[in-house]
């Protein structure tokens, strides 16, 4: 056996264990103690936009002039003027608590039945949802008390009250149950506490410390407040299934009859190098989003590769050193009907996969055919996929008091949540001309120092409203007056959001595409394989966007996952879901491939070695698929809309990528190209093979092209 990379830090790990062990616990303490201490540093509405929304945002905050946390709230009577008594009520409570400003007179509706309260929090709008409390408690005192009206509110900062705390709730949730359905799903798949325990331990120890770096990272680069709980989704399955690769080949190579050391050292130049090629492979993947010119995207980059990176450093130097102490007490704490089972179960997914792999090997291309028709039959519902920056109603359900509030108050008072701002620069703002081109809006507040005034309009036509207000009237009111006009506001913002996405997207997908490709060719030696791997992945993709359109954007089959439609997909969506799924594709396909060219090499024909690369990965894959999907499932049950997506979204793609693609498609399509699957380009030839722990015996020659 030649040792690669991956097999010298294995045999170093295992050498020098307490070293491994120590300074592994050593690094995750002071990361999680230092990250802990520093805390997370959100981005600002400015950083998380683009073009003419951000640029109002910039401009704002520049001058000092940041958004005040506004609130609305509506009283409703059955009566006309029913509501003015409780509304002079809730003005003196709302006053009382000294936290608000710019109290202004109810605005009565068109029937006169509602009356709507607008005002401001006081102080820093950033910190407007942790000192929201009193203003909530003064709203529901009023409600409690008088039973003849309605009493709703939204707005920046009870929103945020209602998002911070349902993001709390959804991240323990997602944290309490992960952890322990993994743990049930290794027991199943070991039958032994000893080794389920060893990769829930490494990944929960790698997301502990990923979690600190990056929260020491963000006071450079500023994150979304999902990004933790996408860092805890992406690191834990991704730990688990690299450490299962890892120990999975040891206690196979084990029970073919190697002594403890040659199995360690073989699982550590095969799966040990898989591991380092999928984590490299997801790695660069996760680079791509640094090109879509988005800091959102920018901060899942950064955690995604953290968390990778820690998992992969983790289950090559670390577990290595763990099992070489614990040799065969790794089986401790057998649980005897569990570990029956298992052992059962790793013999009989080896005959099940070979049974259903006959079949698929005699008619390769029936098999080929049908399984890309399922996948694009899957993918259809994509193409008319729509995509929007989800409001905080659509994010939280129709049913959810703040979804109902902001709805009422919507159509009472059209345009009144989400009206557009529009921020206007000059170098002078008192000069006639834009004084005389401002006087054309109503409710103007101009800041003669900062030579910046701003006003609202409302839009109740949405996205036709903006495209109006942007190319018509704010060009025919300020042309030729020297002064800018900027549009931001919820709408804006969306729509900027997605044009930026839409310009982003393809620089993205060629970087992947490409950095892929040339991993798989320089790992693989053949383009072939490099080619095939990009067009697997991306017909999992496809049939995961077709799923996620279906079931979030049309409503089919939401109401079984405690969902609901929501007539869009969440805008950074598509974009997360294609990276992610081109990196976690490599998990699986990098484990197979390695396995079918390691039988190759040993002078099998391509469809043995097609037969018995597929036979020997199937537990491994199935178990590792297994654990991603119920983790990726558990974020499909949370309370938030995007969560939800992205949940389905990645559950669906892996159960797809490892059924329909790895177990039907990809042997079907490598038994039809047969020896061509590992021509090598010329170039390639005069390189040095790369080792993939295969034994030194002579391998098949290359095919030269």
């Amino acid at each position: 056996m030649r040792r690669n990379l991956a097999a010298r830090i294995g045999v170093w790990s295992a050498h020098h264990r307490k070293t491994a062990v120590l300074g592994w616990l050593l690094f995750v303490v002071l990361a999680a103690g230092l990250g802990g201490a520093s805390g997370m540093v959100e981005m600002t509405d400015a950083e998380n936009g683009a073009s003419d929304s951000a640029r109002a945002e910039r401009i704002l905050a520049d001058a000092g002039l940041g958004h005040r946390a506004g609130e609305l709230v509506m009283v409703s009577s059955d009566r006309p003027d029913g509501w003015r008594k409780a509304a002079a009520e809730l003005a003196t409570a709302l006053d009382r608590t000294g936290e608000i400003t710019d109290l202004a007179p109810p605005v009565a509706s068109g029937n006169g039945k509602d009356g709507l309260i607008t005002f401001a929090m006081k102080g820093d709008p950033d910190t407007a949802a942790d000192r929201v409390q009193p203003v909530l408690d003064a709203v529901a005192g009023v409600a409690e008390e008088r039973n003849d009206v309605t009493v709703r509110q939204f707005g920046d900062a009870s929103a945020g009250k209602w998002l911070g705390d349902l993001l709390s709730d959804d991240f323990k949730k997602a944290e309490f149950t992960a952890v322990p359905l993994a743990l049930g799903i290794l027991l199943v798949a070991f039958g032994a506490v000893v080794a389920a325990l060893l990769p829930v331990g490494l990944a929960l120890t790698a997301c502990m410390a990923a979690f600190g770096l990056l929260s020491l990272a963000s006071h450079q680069l500023h994150l979304f407040q999902t990004t933790y709980s996408v860092m805890f989704l992406m690191g834990f399955a991704v730990g688990v299934d690299y450490c299962l690769f890892y120990l999975r080949r040891e206690r196979d190579e084990r029970a073919a009859g190697h002594d403890a050391e040659t199995a360690l050292h073989i699982a550590a130049a095969t799966s040990g190098r898989a591991v380092l090629v999928s984590g490299l492979t997801v790695m660069v993947a996760m680079a791509g989003m640094f090109l879509s010119g988005l800091m959102l995207f920018k901060g899942f980059a950064l955690a995604t590769i953290l968390v990778v990176l820690i998992a992969m450093l983790g289950s090559v130097t670390v577990l290595p050193a763990l099992m070489s102490w614990l040799g065969d007490r790794v089986e401790a704490g057998r649980i005897p009907l569990l570990n029956r089972r298992a052992r059962r179960g790793r013999k009989e997914s080896g005959r099940l996969a070979g049974r259903l792999l006959r079949p698929v090997l005699n008619r390769p291309k029936l098999f080929a055919v049908a399984s890309v028709a399922v996948l694009l039959a899957l993918a259809a519902p994509a193409v008319g996929m729509k995509t929007e920056s989800l409001g905080l109603e659509k994010q939280f359900g129709s049913d959810s008091t703040l979804s109902v509030a902001y709805r009422k108050i919507s159509e009472t008072f059209p345009g009144g949540p989400a009206p557009a701002q529009v921020v206007v620069e000059a170098d002078d703002i008192a000069a006639p001309a834009v004084r005389k081109a401002l006087t054309g809006f109503d409710h103007v507040t101009v800041h003669r120092a900062q030579n910046v005034a701003e006003f609202e309009v409302p839009l109740p036509d949405g996205a036709d409203g903006l495209r109006e207000l942007r190319e018509k009237r704010l060009p025919a009111a300020f042309d030729g007056t020297g002064a800018h006009a900027y549009v931001t506001g919820e709408t804006a913002g969306s729509v900027d959001f997605n044009d930026q996405l839409r310009r982003g997207i393809v620089p993205v997908f060629l970087f992947i595409a490409a950095v892929t490709f040339l991993l798989m060719l320089f790992c693989f030696r053949s383009y072939v394989v490099a080619v095939t791997s990009i067009v697997l992945n991306l017909l999992s993709v496809a049939a995961a966007y077709g799923v996620m359109t279906a079931v979030f954007q049309h409503g089919w089959g939401a109401s079984l996952i405690g969902s609901e439609g929501v007539g869009a997909i969440e805008s950074w969506m598509p974009l997360f879901v294609l990276v992610v799924l081109f990196g976690l594709s490599m998990d699986y396909h990098v484990f197979v491939v390695s396995r079918i060219r390691e039988a190759r090499l040993r002078g099998l024909s391509t469809r043995e070695a097609i037969d018995e690369g597929i036979r020997r990965t199937a537990g491994a894959v199935t178990g590792a698929a297994v654990i991603m999907v119920a983790v990726f499932s558990v974020f499909g049950t949370l309370s938030m809309q995007d969560m939800q997506q992205m949940g389905v979204g990645l559950a669906v793609a892996v159960l797809l990528d490892a059924t329909i693609v790895r177990m039907v498609l990809l042997p079907s399509v490598m038994a039809l190209l047969g020896e061509r699957n590992w021509r090598t380009p010329r170039a390639l030839t005069r390189l040095p093979a790369p080792d993939h722990g295969e034994p030194a015996a002579a391998p098949a020659p290359a095919v030269r092209v």
